[in-house]
């Protein structure tokens, strides 16, 4: 069964209903089953994200997970007296319990199929591997290693050129070039931290930082 047709059943099938102990048909109950196996995500509203239970029990404790944490429905409970409780597994191992009707209430409001900050951390990872290469490469350069410390802490002292610069600090936001007495090719490459880099010839002489307020 196709996974968009067996949750529109699923809706269709507990759309503005509230269950009691008993009051599920053998129809409900076969189309809890379309839930287990997958994988869900909390996205909290107004800092708070759906109720979990620590047992299938409506007298059970109940407990809250943070902001995007991921569980998958392992298990429909309670079948043989139609009291079906989804059995859930969060990413950091701990169990928990949700009635269907308090799913389909929370689903695609609290509870959603993708992750909610899935753009931010592959932002994230990206910026990490960017990182990690950035300081390879500058490992891997015949510099002194108080020039290589420097550098990795994107403190670059001058000598450096300006592809080096640039990959030691990437690029700037703004380049302005002057032709100076004796022919010398003056850059001052403006950063967005307010550090102002100048370049004769390519060849990194003068860093200015931003006066502290």
């Amino acid at each position: 069964m196709r996974p968009v047709f067996t949750a529109l059943l699923f809706l269709s099938l507990f759309h503005g209903t509230a269950f009691s102990a008993g009051e599920y048909t053998d129809k409900q109950m076969d189309a809890l089953t379309v839930r287990v196996g997958k994988t869900y995500w909390v996205k909290t509203v107004d800092g708070k994200g759906p109720l979990f239970l620590t047992a299938p029990s409506e007298k059970a404790a109940t407990f809250r997970v943070e902001d995007s944490e991921s569980f998958e429905i392992t298990e429909v409970v309670g079948r043989a007296n139609k009291n079906p409780y989804f059995k859930t597994k969060l990413l950091s191992g701990k169990e928990g319990y949700i009635r269907p009707d308090a799913f389909l209430e929370e689903f695609n409001l609290t509870i959603v199929t993708a992750d909610p900050h899935a753009g931010k951390k592959r932002q994230a990872d990206e910026f990490a591997q960017e990182e990690n290469a950035r300081v390879e490469w500058i490992q891997s350069q015949p510099w002194s290693p108080a020039i290589k410390q420097a550098s990795i802490k994107k403190q670059p002292m001058p000598g450096l050129t300006t592809s080096e610069i640039k990959k030691v600090l990437g690029a700037p936001s703004r380049v302005v070039k002057t032709h100076g007495p004796l022919k010398v090719i003056e850059e001052r490459w403006y950063y967005p931290d307010g550090r102002v880099l100048t370049f004769h010839n390519e060849l990194l002489s003068t860093i200015d930082l931003p006066e502290k307020k």
